[in-house]
């Protein structure tokens, strides 16, 4: 898939899934968004995990990150 195509998905999801969370306040449809956006690595898909640079890797692992936490999140606030 071509990279400029992937960094507008991965900007449009990431965005639609902080106004999920932010103004909509549905947890669970923004981990979605959010886990999709991850779906749509905005950096060279060609190269391989070890030969990416530090701050790519770090804002993958920071975006998974909030994936997990989003997702907790909501299922605790949903807990009854």
């Amino acid at each position: 898939m071509n990279t400029k195509i992937n960094k507008f998905l991965y900007i449009g999801f990431l965005l639609l899934g902080l106004f999920q969370a932010f103004f909509s306040k549905d947890y669970m449809q923004a981990t979605a968004s959010l886990g999709i956006a991850l779906a749509f690595d905005p950096f060279d898909q060609e190269q391989k995990w070890n030969d990416r640079s530090f701050w790519q890797k770090a804002v993958l692992i920071i975006h998974l990150g909030l994936v997990a936490a989003m997702f907790g999140l909501g299922i605790g606030l949903n807990d009854k």
